[in-house]
């Protein structure tokens, strides 16, 4: 890393702040020759992380703006370099003009994730830790930023090595027995072994199942409205949505094509999907849109099926309940605030959730918003760090789970030391695979090429 790198922090839109961050060896001696503090003297002699005030120059020598600078000193910074940060006016002319400055006193444009890559390699954190960031970065929910902001903290990272560790120690004991293969072994480093290989096991499986959930956090969840024509669907998009997304007509097949919001719900962000209404039809248009009502179903995660309940069952209701079968479904009864006329029991014979709304009037929305995060297994759970939201990060922890099992049964079975070894190596080195201590260089460059330049 001997290079200087620098990157516009913020945004690229104007606005009242813009902040660049520089780090590398010669940050210091580069950002002396742009920032002037007020009062004179140089920016690298104040105090570690203290803003000062003074004038921005342009590569050549020309005030642009007058603005707050800063210098954090290796290793007490982000990436365990010398940095500094400069928080100028965020008019893009003054950022082009900073950044191409500190490009004509040596600097280099970052890489995407550069920063953060650099704290990884100084060991400032760890793999889970720096994917974290990214996930604080792009986190669309409180409760996604407070769980990432835990997994920043170590919650993670801090859980894996410790499993690490003692598999490190239980290896090492088993060498040293291999090491003297004509001693007799002691039975009780089998028992000790299957303690730590059997709850390391479980632990392991425990974590790598909140992935589902932690997915749904990060990445919302896909949910199809489904329904006959005239049902309410478009109207029941439009009062979920708060605005009106969709048209709504008395005229069946209004809605051809699909129609997305995303909306938030306590820790769910829902991907809504308004579709076609379901029926037999010659319309060739009408026809495309059912299909690709029919595809967006199939590739959701959660269904909305819309009955109207002020109307008798029909056969297009019928095709709804089929089409739904076996997926995770709540049954909306729309317009409740019309006399009934639906056998609501022959609903609830294939529904496991039913509720009954107004889309109109907002009756029974609540109710509906309460239900949702139970039906897709989010209701009553923590936000602190211990959801995995990464898939990278789970199929480790499942290979890791997998080869405990193993040498916990080598062990049970009293097989020779080796093959327990071998599997507790295998577990050893899928943990680091989270923490990045046995990643490969391609991964770590993958990982970080997803974030944004100048973090």
């Amino acid at each position: 890393m001997s290079k200087t790198i620098a990157a516009v922090a913020t945004g690229p839109a104007a606005g009242p702040i813009g902040i660049i961050r520089v780090s590398g060896p010669q940050t210091l001696a580069i950002v002396d020759t742009i920032f002037t503090p007020q009062g004179g003297g140089a920016l690298s002699e104040r105090p570690n992380r203290l803003l000062t005030y003074g004038a921005l120059h342009s590569r050549d020598g020309k005030v642009i703006d007058h603005c707050l600078c800063c210098v954090m000193h290796a290793p007490n910074s982000y990436t365990g370099e010398d940095m500094a940060e400069i928080q100028c006016h965020g008019s893009p002319a003054v950022l082009s003009e900073t950044l191409s400055a500190l490009f004509a006193k040596g600097a280099v444009q970052a890489e995407p994730g550069e920063f953060t890559r650099r704290a990884f390699l100084a060991g400032k954190m760890d793999l889970s830790g720096a994917e974290a960031v990214h996930d604080l970065v792009t986190a669309v929910t409180t409760q996604a930023a407070e769980n990432a902001a835990a997994q920043l903290d170590g919650v993670v990272g801090t859980h894996i090595f410790e499993i690490r560790q003692q598999l490190v120690d239980l290896v090492a004991e088993f060498l040293a027995v291999v090491d003297y293969p004509d001693e007799e072994i002691d039975s009780h480093l089998f028992d000790s072994a299957c303690e730590i290989l059997h709850r390391a096991t479980s632990e392991l499986y425990d974590m790598a199942e909140t992935y589902e959930r932690g997915r749904i956090l990060r990445e919302g969840i896909p949910c199809a409205i489904l329904g006959r024509p005239n049902a309410g669907k478009s109207s029941l998009l439009n009062a979920l949505a708060g605005v009106d997304r969709a048209i709504v007509t008395n005229i069946p097949g209004t809605t051809r094509d699909v129609i997305e919001e995303t909306i938030r719900i306590g820790a769910v962000v829902l991907r809504l999907y308004d579709t076609a209404g379901l029926r037999d039809t010659q319309d060739p248009v009408e026809k495309m849109g059912i299909d690709r009502a029919m595809k967006q179903a199939q590739a959701s995660s959660l269904i909305l099926a819309v009955f109207d309940s002020s109307d008798h069952i029909s056969d297009d209701d019928l095709m709804v309940i089929a089409r739904t079968h076996g997926k995770r479904t709540i049954a909306v009864l729309n317009k409740s605030d019309l006399p009934s006329e639906l056998d609501v029991q022959n609903i609830q014979r294939h529904f496991d959730y039913v509720v009954s709304v107004s889309a109109k009037t907002g009756e029974g929305l609540q109710e509906l918003y309460d239900l949702i995060p139970k039906v897709v297994g989010m209701d009553g759970m923590s936000f602190d760090g211990s959801t995995i939201t990464n898939a990278r990060q789970a199929a480790a922890l499942v290979r890791a789970a997998e080869r405990c099992e193993e040498a916990f049964v080598a062990a049970q079975l009293g097989m020779t030391p080796d093959a327990i070894v071998m599997d507790a190596e295998g577990a050893i080195a899928a943990l680091g695979e989270i923490t990045g201590q046995t990643v490969r260089d391609d991964i770590v460059s993958t990982i970080f090429s997803k974030f944004c330049v100048g973090k």
